[in-house]
């Protein structure tokens, strides 16, 4: 599905759209900054409020809302500014510009949908007119792009506050848990935001697993196959008999049997995941032929023309 649509639509897809979104954050500081100057908030004219979109026309609103920065401390600002400008630059990479495009947009498009859902539903049972804006950021698109990368890089080790080093994956978890409580801690407005918000994420975790390893097909398959070949040894078709027949020539000194093959390998170091478990293997997107390299060249080699 995802090679069928970029085939068709993946030219009109925007490089580099993490730069982007980290200039309109930038953007939306210096508002903050005039408001402060001039004594006059920009901030209110660029959140999404349904109301003002739907009753005066305030189209902008569908998308300035995207320059509010979730974070008010300058300094705090900056390290997380950074921080996700180099996970959205390797996941750009990583991916494709095409499927990075369609994660953030879709990310900022289920967003403003649950903000319409909302406000239609309060609308409808207060019978007046609700301002919601407050509980829409890009707070939890960030958090999404988060998620992504430790997704595609579990084993990639960080420094949290500089000093200490963790796994993606186990920051992950730990983020994963503080949304959970926050999720049954904030009111149905707030869930609302978290769900649409993180609605990307749970669409690619979906459409990324490899379901039919976990299909009762599939385990009905290897469970045939296992009684075929009796576990290892025996049974017929004649798997388990040559099973039996190598195991017995490595007894009696016979050659040993040859390694298992890895699925994956370098095509710089040549480490595959048999001889390296902890590496992670990706394709480069630019390189022009099938080529495969661990995390410790998949940013750094030259890539084939």
């Amino acid at each position: 599905m995802w090679n069928k649509l970029e085939r068709k639509i993946g030219k009109y897809a925007v490089p580099k759209l993490i730069n982007y979104l980290i200039g309109g954050y930038a953007v939306g500081y210096l508002f903050e900054f005039l408001a402060q100057v001039l004594g006059f908030s920009f901030i209110t004219y660029l959140t999404l409020e349904p109301y003002y979109i739907i009753h005066e026309f305030q189209i902008w609103r569908i998308i300035t809302w995207v320059l509010i920065a979730p974070q008010q401390n300058i300094l705090f600002a900056l390290i997380m500014m950074f921080f996700y400008w180099q996970l959205g630059t390797v996941l750009e990479q990583t991916w494709g510009t095409f499927k990075f495009n369609v994660y953030i947009f879709g990310g900022i498009i289920f967003t403003v949908i649950g903000a319409f859902v909302l406000y239609g539903v309060y609308g409808i049972l207060n019978g007046a007119p609700v301002m919601i804006g407050a509980y829409f950021s890009t707070y939890y698109i960030n958090m999404s792009i988060f998620l992504a990368f430790a997704m595609s890089y579990p084993d990639m080790q960080i420094l949290l506050y500089f000093l200490i080093p963790v796994k993606m994956k186990w920051m992950a978890v730990v983020y994963g848990v503080l949304i959970f409580f926050e999720f049954f801690s904030v009111g149905w407005a707030g869930r609302v935001a978290i769900i649409s918000s993180l609605l990307n994420f749970l669409i690619f975790f979906v459409t990324t697993r490899n379901w039919r390893s976990i299909s009762p097909k599939e385990q009905m398959r290897k469970a045939r196959y296992r009684q075929a070949t009796g576990g290892g040894f025996g049974g017929f078709s004649g798997f388990g008999n040559e099973n039996a027949k190598r195991e017995q020539g490595t007894r009696q000194g016979q050659p040993p049997r040859q390694q298992p093959v890895g699925r994956h390998k370098c095509a710089i170091c040549g480490r595959t995941d048999v001889s390296n478990p902890e590496l992670t293997f990706r394709f480069c997107s630019k390189c022009n032929g099938n080529y495969e390299y661990c995390n410790d060249h998949l940013f750094t080699h030259r890539h084939v023309e």
